[in-house]
């Protein structure tokens, strides 16, 4: 946000609620507005793991956990075979809760890890979870997901797959919240006290920072907006999809997301989020489509394959990244200033 002035702000904000309008002008087939759904829910995985990552400066390569966490949990809620059925609004808000626990219990024993120590730790604990859920297949059906999920309701009008500018609006919403959160979060004592730890930790812990707490909280915090991720994920898909949707590659995206838009700032991580998934699910399916079309793309060919040779795609980006750009594409100002130190 440090590089956006007030009407650059207000000029997107009114592009991205018009967006839906504009489909008018390009072929009906395009569904632009369908399009940045996925865009919608992985910047708010991004902006979860920006609290843990970009504000308090602990790498952690287990977000796609907690992001199944609250997957299940809103699936678990929410769905007709279980007993509890709280309906889509409820169930939401019990997923942002159960994942936000869930980030105080891996918060604990990672107090005093640090470092790749502490990747290494956040990525088995992603493995974990993911092993679980196939597992407990009488609570997680194993690999075949739990569906039907409820459709969202509101103010008497129920939310349909065939229409899917309420889920656009829907989503969009959500999101605004999240970035209102966060940046009040960031402009607190609490975000003051995160982004002390990431300088300093050892000084933030000498000028009294409770620094064991400023980290749970922030494990907290981003393990619940993770869980929210997921369980907008779930109701996307209208199922909690099986525990391998939610791999290791789920928490890269995450880290890309963060590193390319600009780590600790949360415009960047929204940049990041439609640079990053704008590639992954808009250009590469057109690129897809048009060699398909052209008979371009063979099954014996694996480069023929967009798919195929994303991750190198996305690998390169952060290789690029590192050398040129560390502090990403829309950086913050203090990240900024902490690297042009270091290189001094």
């Amino acid at each position: 946000m440090n590089f956006l002035g007030r009407k650059a702000w207000v000029l997107m904000v009114a592009l991205v609620v018009a967006l839906p309008f504009l489909e008018l002008l390009v072929p009906r087939e395009y569904r632009v507005a369908d399009m940045f759904r996925p865009i919608f829910i992985f910047a708010i995985l991004g902006l979860g793991l920006n609290i843990v990552t970009g504000y308090t400066g602990l790498l952690n390569l287990g977000v796609a956990a907690f992001m199944a966490i609250g997957a299940y949990s809103f699936a678990i809620l929410s769905c007709e075979i279980y007993p509890f059925q709280l309906g889509f609004w409820i169930s939401l808000l019990g997923s942002l809760i159960i994942a936000g626990g869930a980030g105080l219990l891996i918060g604990l024993p990672t107090l005093r890890v640090h470092g790749d120590y502490l990747a290494i730790v956040t990525m088995g604990f992603g493995e974990i979870v993911q092993d679980v859920l196939k597992n407990l297949e009488g609570i997680t059906k194993g690999t075949q997901g739990i569906n039907p999920l409820p459709a969202p309701v509101f103010l008497g009008y129920t939310f349909t797959a065939e229409n899917y500018v309420p889920w656009y609006y829907l989503f969009l919403a959500i999101l605004a919240l999240v970035v209102m959160l966060s940046r009040n979060l960031e402009r607190s004592r609490i975000g003051r006290n995160w982004i002390a730890i990431r300088e300093d930790e050892l000084a933030a812990c000498c000028m009294g920072i409770n620094t064991p707490r400023a980290k749970l909280l922030a494990f907290a915090a981003g393990a619940g907006l993770c869980g929210l991720a997921g369980a907008l994920w779930a109701g996307y898909l209208g199922s909690s999809g099986e525990p391998g949707n939610y791999d290791f590659t789920v928490s890269v995206m995450a880290l890309c997301i963060v590193i390319v838009g600009g780590m600790g700032n949360i415009a960047g991580v929204l940049l990041g989020a439609v640079v990053m998934i704008g590639f992954n699910s808009v250009l590469l399916v057109r690129i897809s489509d048009f060699m398909a079309r052209h008979g371009l793309s063979s099954t014996t060919n694996v480069f023929s394959q967009p798919n195929n040779w994303k991750y190198l795609i996305f690998g390169l980006a952060l290789v690029l990244m590192m050398r040129f750009r560390p502090e990403g594409l829309l950086p913050s100002s203090q990240v900024k200033l902490e690297l042009h130190h270091k290189d001094e």
